[in-house]
């Protein structure tokens, strides 16, 4: 059985961040698209995902953190350039921030794979929209410092990830995808 929506799944791809370009989303498209990324499994109804979209200034602001940061803690230069400048260039990102509801009988573990599946569903919105979408974390995303200086905030309480947006300026590489047989097996 074949649907547009399963062709669509079966062939998606990430669009680096680095080869996005303008036209971005408008503001309608942005919010049809934080709208269905948010339409995810959510046990106890909790909502435990902040969602920021981060502009040219704050963009910006991020990359500069992370190298500043990054250097204080002795990462990798090279790295810390590539990390930094995922930031950087002419394209959006939103932060999906992981923050679970403490005190609930939901355990941790399940909002943030809640968050998680928010990061999934933006970049595979933005993708069905016409747009390129790429979903990167790193270090930044569960560093005390980082998080306590960009958002205020601490763990529990961390970055589920960085899904940059914008229009693809070439088509993305195709990659190896896994081999079923190595990966899967079947119980009686």
């Amino acid at each position: 059985m074949s649907s547009p929506v399963l062709e669509f799944l079966l062939s998606r791809r990430s669009v680096p961040a680095r080869t996005m370009t303008g036209p971005l989303p408008s503001e309608a498209e942005l919010h049809s698209m934080l709208t269905a990324a948010t339409r995810v499994p959510d046990h106890g109804k909790l909502e435990p995902f902040r969602l920021i979209v981060h502009g040219p200034e704050a963009r910006a602001r991020l990359a500069d953190l992370t190298r500043s940061l990054g250097a204080q803690k002795g990462h990798d230069p090279e790295r810390l350039q590539k990390q930094s400048q995922a930031f950087e260039g002419e394209h959006l990102t939103v932060a999906v921030l992981s923050t679970p509801v403490t005190g609930t009988k939901v355990p941790v573990i399940e909002q943030q794979m809640t968050a998680g599946a928010v990061c999934l569903s933006l970049v595979n919105v933005a993708q069905a929209m016409g747009y390129g979408g790429h979903w990167l974390s790193s270090w930044m995303a569960l560093d005390p410092d980082f998080l306590s200086q960009a958002y205020d905030i601490e763990a529990p309480a961390m970055v589920a990830g960085f899904v940059h947006i914008g229009t693809p300026s070439r088509e993305p590489m195709v990659r190896p995808r896994p081999d079923l047989s190595k990966i899967i097996s079947y119980q009686p």
